[in-house]
């Protein structure tokens, strides 16, 4: 099995690629295959560019993302709602021929020093729909007060955490080969 994840946070220590982080080693213990997809050199959605043909660099993402079973989104929340720079890849990616969400199972996960990034994780649901994704609905990976659960550095350290995260990837795994029935 190969998973797929995207970080919504583009900063080199950020708390979401320490998720991230966290379940390629998590998923690594269960033989499964994990792969960053990087979208940070995605240009600004604009249909006129668009119109030209799509970016290198959102056919490479792509096509990560269309070798993946699953995918997982870890992002924070800015504004009560998706962060800028992954809603805008999302728009890239939704504009591929035979986009990679559909039909996948998608595990959505946030942290931040509040809530735990539940608005932001509801409005990429809704937009998930669109897509035809199929979200992990249990558990929500809504990591509370995150500054106490990750270094410097970005990477979690907080032991019910990462407990929790290996739960999260059980179910992604489980609706993963559910959807491929």
């Amino acid at each position: 099995m190969k998973i797929a994840g995207i970080s919504g946070s583009l900063r080199k220590h950020s708390i979401h690629r320490g998720v991230l982080q966290s379940v390629a080693e998590n998923l690594a213990t269960k033989g499964v295959e994990f792969t960053e997809v990087e979208i940070g050199d995605f240009p600004l959605y604009n249909q006129d560019d668009n119109a030209q043909g799509l970016p290198t660099c959102v056919l490479r993402a792509h096509q990560k993302l269309a070798e993946a079973d699953a995918i997982v989104l870890a992002s924070p929340e800015y504004n009560y709602s998706v962060s800028g720079v992954l809603k805008n890849a999302i728009d890239w990616l939704s504009r591929v021929e035979n986009q990679a969400f559909s039909g996948k199972a998608v595990s959505i996960m946030g942290a931040s020093p509040g809530l735990g990034t539940a608005r932001s994780q509801y409005h990429l649901r809704q937009i998930l729909v669109f897509l035809n994704a199929f979200v992990v609905n249990k558990p929500e990976v809504m990591i509370t007060q995150a500054m106490s659960k990750f270094d410097q550095q970005g990477h979690l350290i907080d032991a019910n955490t990462i407990e929790f995260l290996d739960k999260a990837t059980t179910s992604l795994i489980q609706l993963s080969k559910q959807l491929k029935k």
